[in-house]
């Protein structure tokens, strides 16, 4: 583990590497005003090679810090531009004076000249419960095993690419609804279903086995059992609604569906428990995340995966080209 001084020297230089190349921020200009993030966020990631294209070589164990450093400290600042530009606002430069998810907040939220919202309460200020609420989300997302992304960022490791055009490919392939767009679909389900009396007919519906809906946000691929990082985002939940005061209308259809699939024998029984994808969903509202920046946030904690299994994988011994085979069967 690293000491005091050294946590706080690798955040400090996070900081001031989150500043991006103004080639860069002119690229996003480039992109229609009303792009989704995640299109404009893969494309700035991938630009990002051609101004740090030295990182393709790496021999030192100093190279490869460096590289992974510095993707980790933009990815914020670029998501955060993204944001802003589908929305036609003017970008909001990092302030080194803020923590690493503070500061992306404060990019999304600010105001030229660097003031919050301003009510008749005074200005709104980014509290310490909503900086703990996306730390806890961005580190429950930094890392999953080999899931459809992170082979992604693999398979193109294993091409000899430059590293940022291998994060672009795990971007990109986060972005569908069945990976990190997954509570994306939870947030709209919430919206389709429209208030707790509709959720007895919705679950009915997700019981019928003729009809094709599906509750978003329960299950996983490999937590057969009850998800662990739902059960953390959860009594984060309860806290967010304690200390924001917090009584939203999706809050409450979600509760309703959570009660009766924590108790009806047809979801107990087929171990079909809310996932992290189901609670992300509800807590980034709360946050007044916009949904469609709720991906990127994905891929601001899972960068960290990411980079650290291209390493891994750029440092093995006999590293090979990805190379499935396909079997034909001749129909």
């Amino acid at each position: 583990m690293p000491t005091e001084l050294q946590t706080k020297e690798f955040d400090l230089e996070l900081r001031h590497r989150s500043f991006l190349h103004e080639g860069l921020i002119k690229l996003f200009s480039a992109f229609p005003t009303g792009s989704h993030p995640m299109a404009t966020l893969s494309a700035a990631t991938a630009a990002l090679s051609t101004f740090h294209f030295n990182h393709l070589d790496m021999s030192k164990e100093s190279e490869y810090q460096t590289m992974a450093r510095r993707i980790i400290a933009k990815m914020p600042t670029i998501a955060a531009f993204a944001y802003r530009h589908s929305i036609g606002a003017a970008f909001i430069q990092p302030d080194i004076s803020k923590s690493y998810t503070e500061n992306f907040l404060y990019m999304m939220r600010a105001y030229p000249g660097g003031k919050m919202h301003i009510d008749v309460d005074g200005e709104r200020v980014i509290k310490e419960i909503e900086v703990k609420a996306l730390d806890t989300i961005f580190t429950l997302h930094a890392d999953h095993e080999q899931n459809a992304s992170t082979t992604s960022v693999r398979n193109v490791a294993s091409t000899g690419a430059h590293p940022y055009v291998a994060i672009s490919a795990g971007v990109s392939a986060l972005w569908g609804r069945a990976h990190g767009g997954a509570n994306e679909s939870v947030i709209k389900q919430l919206e389709m279903i429209g208030s707790v009396e509709n959720v007895d007919a919705f679950i009915a519906r997700a019981k019928d086995p003729d009809d094709e809906f599906r509750l978003m946000g329960f299950g996983h691929r490999v937590y057969k059992n009850f998800d662990p990082r739902a059960k953390v985002l959860k009594e984060l939940q309860v806290q967010l609604q304690d200390e924001l005061n917090l009584d939203s209308h999706l809050m409450k259809i979600a509760s309703k569906i959570e009660e009766i699939a924590l108790n009806d024998e047809y979801f107990v029984s087929r171990k079909l428990y809310p996932n992290i994808d189901f609670y992300s969903g509800v807590i980034l509202t709360a946050l007044q995340i916009p949904t469609s920046m709720f991906t990127p946030i994905f891929v601001i904690g899972r960068t960290v995966g990411w980079i650290t299994q291209w390493i891994e994988f750029k440092k093995g011994k006999g590293m090979k080209i990805a190379r499935p085979r396909q079997l034909y069967l001749g129909k």
